[in-house]
């Protein structure tokens, strides 16, 4: 496992069963550092992470300081006030680290203390200046996103659709005369 995403204090269950399941999509182990504003049998945290939890590699910590005494490696803070690009990142620098993209809780953050302590590992992902941040499940599939096309290409990543699901010549090979009316009246 190289890729791991850690939550800072998470309050929102819908927002980290998305995360869980961007997760499993994106092979990356998930830690989630106390306190959690949810409880991880919750049904709203499930109903996100849809059928996906039982494929789900996930770590529960009393705080930062248990996270950092079990995990060494590479961090990489997201928050608002980093001043650099996660596209400016070499995740492959890491070499054999282990990487941690560690994203904070939705109404506060990152703890100050952390960052200040970090300056020179804290990214920001752009966006106008109309909004302060973007919604935390989507920072974290987009940082997913950007380590594993650098570091597993089509390793883990598939380009296509799975033959397990459609397939990937599905569209290819459609009779569209035969689809439904569900389908027919979509496509107006």
């Amino acid at each position: 496992m190289k890729i791991n995403v850690v939550l800072y204090h998470p309050e929102i269950p819908q927002n980290t069963g998305n995360i869980m399941r961007s997760c499993v999509g994106f092979h990356t182990r998930l830690h989630l550092i106390k306190p959690l504003g949810f409880s991880l049998d919750e049904k709203r945290l499930r109903r996100s992470c849809v059928d996906y939890f039982d494929y789900l590699d996930y770590r529960v910590y009393e705080n930062w300081d248990d996270f950092k005494e079990k995990n060494s490696g590479e961090y990489y803070f997201l928050t608002r006030y980093g001043h650099k690009s996660p596209s400016t990142i070499d995740f492959k620098a890491a070499g054999d680290k282990e990487i941690y993209l560690i994203f904070g809780a939705e109404s506060t953050g990152i703890a100050y203390d952390i960052l200040k302590d970090n300056l020179d590992s804290c990214y920001r992902i752009p966006t106008t200046d109309k909004i302060r941040s973007l919604n935390l499940s989507n920072c974290a599939a987009i940082m997913m996103f950007l380590a594993s096309e650098q570091l597993n290409g089509d390793d883990v990543v598939l380009r296509h659709e799975p033959d397990s699901m459609k397939g990937e010549n599905f569209i290819d090979n459609i009779d569209v005369s035969s689809l439904d009316d569900v389908h027919r009246e979509w496509r107006k």
